[in-house]
Formats: C-alpha cells, structure tokens, sequence
C-alpha cells in the first residue's frame, strides 16, 4: 500500500492550565500548513483525551471539544496530505496505548524510506490503521527492548530518512524532535502560566508563538530531541552532525510572511528575493503589482529596488482556500476566478510587472495574465521570486510529480507563451541563495534546494 507525503504544522504546550486552548489556537495560527484535518491530544491524570477530525481548525474543533480536553499538556496538528488521501484515520496526532503507556505522535515533512520500513513491519505482524508514514514511528517505538521513550527514540529515530519534526507527548512528558537535516522547521518558546511558572511551547513557526503570547526562545537544532518534564528541559543529539538542509521553500512559499523560520524573517527574506530579482531582470513599467498575497513582499521588494511604483492591481477575495493546496485541478481553476480581482482604474493602458513568488504547473499565472489583460493592461511581465521548479519535494512539501511542473517540460519561451506574458523571467538559483545570506544575520546557512536544482541531500525512490 502507498504511503502519502504530508505538508504539515504540528504544536505543543507542556505545564499550562489551559493546555488544549492553546494548542487550538495554535494550530489556528498554522492554518495555512494544513487544511484537511486537525486534532489534538490532552494529557489528563496520566491519561490521554484526544479529538480530531476532516476540516479546518475551528471547524474541527467546537466549545464543547475544548472543555473536554482536560490537563496541562498537549499537542496538536494540521495535515494536508500532499498526494494522498483525506480521510481520519490519517488525522494526526495519532495516538496509540504501548506497554510503556500512552503514547501520541504528531509529524510534519515525509519518511522518504517509509515504504521499505511500513513492509519489514507488516511483514513482522504490524497492522495499520491509516496510509501515512507517521504509523511506521509507533510500530518502531512499540517494537524497541524498553518501556523509557527517551532510549526507545534513541533506537528508532536513526532508521528513519527524510523530513520529521516531531512533537511527541505520553504520559509523563513532551518531545520535540527534529530530522539531522532540519528540513521542516520547529521552534521552542515559552510562556508564565497562572502560577507564575514557565511553561513550554513548541510549534512549526513562531507565528503560532505570537497567538498564544509566548516569547521565542530557540530553535530546535536539527538532530535534536528536546525533553520537556516536570524536573525541566533536556537535549540530546541523536545522531552526528550532517551537513543541515532546510527547506528553502519555506522561505519562498510555505511559511507565514510574519514567522520567523531558520532563524530568520520570512517577510524580510521574500523581499530580498524581490529585490534581487529586480537586480537580476529590470524591466521597464508603470507599475509593480503582486499576486496576492504570497507575492507581497516580493512585489515591495521589486518595487523598492526598481523604483517603479507598487500598486495592488489586484485585490483578493480572503474567504476562499489557497490554490497552490487544493486536492484537485477542476478546484484550482475555479478558485482563480472567485478568488482574485483586477482592478481595472490601476491597470488599464498600463504597463505591468506581475510579481508571485513561484510558478508550478502554470495555471494559475495563465488565468492571472487572462485577467490582468482583460482589465486593461498594455503590457504583462512576470517576474518570479524563485528559481523553476524543476523536480518534486520528497521532504513534505507540496510540489507534484515532474511531469506536472511547467518549467521540467518547457522552455522559458515556450512557458512564456503558454501563460501569455510580453516576458517571463525567474530569480536564479545563485540570487535566491544569495539574498537569503543578504537577510540573514549573522549566520549563513546551507537550504535544500532540490526542487529547484535537483540535488537531493538524501536517496529518494
């Protein structure tokens, strides 16, 4: 059976009075990394409470879910399965009773060895409830020689490949446990409680920190397992020292503008990229506009450098899903349509620069370019804030297969005609990973390219 690959965000609260609340609001922070299903597990009197279901957070979760998650610890996590299928038993947290006690488990990114691990444990009697990799991590830690979870992660966590973040809660403490590549990001924050004691939270982005009124203490190094108990915090590093790969896009795409990811601003980062794009393709124009609103900082960016005015040419509809993760073609066509609006005073006889921060299968910019000229404009270049996507993401992030991406099977004219643009060009590979050591102070850090470059820091089938 296939396993799925999964885009998600994942939280924790340990030593709070209000534990699932946060943890809600948490994940309502994380929406954008995740709009399938959420769920939350509690830990009440050494026991765990959970609910999760399909659906967004705040449709998932109602008045009278919260009161019943009971205890001063929690995790939580949203899930879009980026290939695969929305159905609950692949809602996350899942949770399982091991002879050590309870134990719940919730992963961003994907096992790239998980299929080769899910057989060797099937094969070993397994039985599996769902179709995504996470399950694989139970079986592993239910197989191990010890009921003490800190040696029983130190025996699983070197068998797994791939992206994980993981925030682990049982009966007696939290984990939060990141890949030796860092893929996924994953941060360490806390907050007083009402007896004036710290508590600890952990999430995919700061931006959930800024909801729960938690100050950011860290990131989680990759490689490292952070424990969290009532005697206090913990780290152990698993694993020696790789080379660290973080996912570059979730400067270019994935992330909040208003998080801090890798150690730096994503909002500053998107307009590094704007601006070295500018750099790299001036063009001459009336006006900058964005594709809202990914493509914000990017467009100020442009804007700033080029000294070409920034206007919003087109004004979005904000009750309507993200295109770039919604499950179906038929969807994202429609989406554009109800979804953006041009504005037809700015950009009639006007010659425009469309900025986005991306460009994957072409569909959207073709319709964004239809609209944009219906409205008007004289000319329409687009301008991308990162390089062509070239290859999948195997680490969790929603890129499709090869055949579907634009740029692995077209030239940049043949592109350039297909989404009917006066020109098109992309930020390289060399500005983008330039940029991104430009905003970033004082270390400089090596990203995971691949989709974009093809170099896979691990094996990938």
């Amino acid at each position: 059976m296939k396993t799925w690959r999964e885009e998600c965000g994942v939280f924790g609260v340990w030593n709070h009075e209000q534990a699932g609340r946060l943890t809600y609001l948490g994940l309502y922070a994380m929406q954008h990394r995740g709009q399938e299903s959420a769920g939350i597990v509690a830990l009440h009197q050494n026991q765990h409470l959970q609910h999760k279901g399909l659906g967004l957070v705040a449709d998932v979760f109602k008045e009278a879910d919260l009161d019943r998650l009971l205890g001063e610890s929690a995790i939580g996590h949203v899930r879009y399965s980026t290939t695969g299928e929305n159905r609950l038993a692949n809602a996350q947290p899942l949770a399982a009773q091991l002879f050590s006690g309870p134990v719940a488990l919730a992963h961003n990114g994907n096992l790239v060895n998980s299929h080769i691990l899910r057989k060797q444990l099937q094969e070993q009697g397994s039985i599996f409830q769902g179709t995504n990799d996470t399950e694989c991590v139970l079986h592993l830690i239910s197989r191990t020689p010890t009921s003490d979870i800190i040696e029983a992660m130190k025996l699983v966590l070197p068998q797994l490949e791939g992206a994980f973040s993981f925030t682990i809660l049982t009966h007696d403490r939290l984990l939060a446990v990141r890949d030796p590549f860092g893929f996924r990001p994953l941060v360490l924050g806390k907050k007083k409680n009402d007896r004036g004691e710290d508590s600890y939270i952990v999430a995919s982005e700061t931006c959930a920190f800024d909801l729960v009124g938690a100050q950011l203490v860290r990131e989680i190094e990759p490689g490292e397992m952070i424990e969290i108990n009532k005697e206090g915090i913990r780290s152990y590093f698993f694993q020696k020292k790789v080379q660290s790969a973080p996912c570059v896009f979730e400067h270019v795409y994935f992330s909040r503008p208003d998080s801090i990811v890798f150690g730096q601003s994503v909002y500053e980062a998107r307009k590094s990229f704007g601006k070295w794009l500018a750099k790299e393709f001036p063009t001459e124009a009336d006006i900058v506009i964005p594709v809202p609103d990914s493509g914000v900082p990017a467009a100020i960016g442009y804007s700033a450098e080029s000294k070409i005015p920034f206007e919003f040419g087109i004004i979005r509809n904000h009750y309507v899903g993200r295109t770039f993760i919604q499950p179906h073609q038929s969807i994202r066509n429609f989406g554009v349509k109800i979804k953006l609006n041009p504005q037809t005073a700015i950009l009639s006889g006007k010659r425009v620069i469309v900025v986005d921060d991306s460009l994957v299968r072409g569909t959207t910019s073709k319709k964004i370019i239809g609209l944009i000229r219906q409205a008007g404009a004289k000319e329409v270049h687009m301008r991308i804030a990162s390089p062509p996507t070239i290859g999948p993401c195997f680490y969790g992030v929603d890129t499709p297969q090869k055949s579907q991406l634009i740029a692995a099977n077209q030239s940049l004219a043949e592109i350039r005609d297909h989404i009917g643009a006066d020109s098109l060009a992309y930020l390289s590979i060399e500005g983008m990973l330039a940029s991104l050591k430009e905003s970033q102070k004082p270390t400089h850090r090596t990203y995971c390219s691949a989709c974009f470059d093809g170099k896979y820091p691990t094996r990938v089938e």
